[in-house]
């Protein structure tokens, strides 16, 4: 008591609030780091990966530290698809084209059962796009696996959440179909029925069968008004011209690859807008310098660009 009372303090010294492998973000991200006091930084212990992805004792700790410092971890990733029994594929196609590194990915699935009262959580989008063809990323199976099965746990989706832990495969393939977008999700379902994986009358519940992107773009509607949602909610360094560029040559990307014809012909009011370039796509022009073009090739490159401007509305 006496050295409690005496000689302990009130606060942590020298303490460390968070191990860091690297830092990723917009410039603002970074000026704040560089900005940060002399004591503050030594707050974030920068280490190898070795040390945040995995549990196991090597250089830089013992195994039995780690545990105690990682009580309820939740270990956040990304992927590409999830099939119906809750595996996952990350890393490559079935086709044996890879097309990301596994990193630490299975490390956080492996730590999360490894540890008692850990979680692992993979985010996925639901659908992808190719042109004007939408497939969805949540499907029965897949010829390559980065996560298996035996490792599934939360899966969220842009249409909710999906706890996985330790359910049977009926109850892990309604979960999914909960949060899949609802244009795949009937197939889906035939295809579970066949394999006999779920009951002939079973019916995906009303609530979930209303899984779109202009349900889920109706109900952000009043929120984006108010500014919340942003595109990058953690900031970018494009600017405004630079997003609406993008956006607009993005989607006239997808619109030439749904063509069967190299360019799609433009409307009456589009085509008059590349005859006399407007004064509204003149920000846009000067950001990538084609306000004043001097070849051929540069007028070509401007008309294209206050087409896409047109098409996708921003003009």
């Amino acid at each position: 008591r006496l050295i409690f009372k005496h000689c302990l303090g009130h606060k942590l010294k020298h303490g460390v609030l968070i191990h860091a492998g690297f830092f990723l973000g917009p410039q603002q991200f970074y000026d704040a780091l560089n900005a940060m006091s002399e004591e503050e930084r030594k707050c974030i212990y920068m280490t190898s990966v070795l040390n945040v992805n995995q549990l196991y004792e090597n250089e830089y700790g013992k195994e039995e530290l780690r545990v105690l410092q990682r009580q309820h971890a939740r270990f956040v990733n990304a992927t590409l698809m999830v099939t119906l029994s809750g595996a996952v594929v990350s890393d490559g196609l079935d086709n044996g084209q890879v097309v990301s590194g596994v990193g630490g990915q299975y490390n956080f699935v492996s730590m999360a059962h490894a540890l008692p009262g850990g979680r692992s959580i993979l985010m996925a989008k639901s659908t992808r796009s190719k042109g004007e063809t939408v497939s969805s990323n949540v499907v029965w199976n897949y010829g390559h696996i980065t996560i298996p099965r035996h490792l599934r746990d939360f899966i969220i989706t842009e249409y909710g959440i999906a706890d996985l832990r330790g359910k049977n495969d009926k109850d892990i393939i309604t979960a999914l179909l909960n949060i899949t977008d609802s244009r795949f999700q009937e197939g889906l379902l035939g295809k579970a029925k066949a394999a006999k994986k779920i009951p002939r009358n079973y019916a995906i519940p009303d609530l979930f069968r209303h899984n779109t992107p202009q349900r889920i773009s109706d109900d952000l509607a009043a929120f984006r008004k108010k500014g919340y949602f942003p595109a990058f909610p953690f900031g970018t360094d494009f600017t405004d011209e630079e997003l609406v560029i993008g956006k607009s040559l993005r989607q006239l990307k997808e619109k030439l690859a749904a063509q069967k014809v190299p360019v799609p012909l433009p409307s009456l009011g589009q085509a008059k807008k590349m005859i006399s370039v407007p004064d509204a796509a003149t920000p846009y022009l000067a950001r990538l310098a084609l306000d004043a073009p001097q070849t051929g090739k540069e007028r070509l490159m401007q008309r294209m660009v206050v087409y896409a401007l047109s098409a996708s509305g921003q003009i």
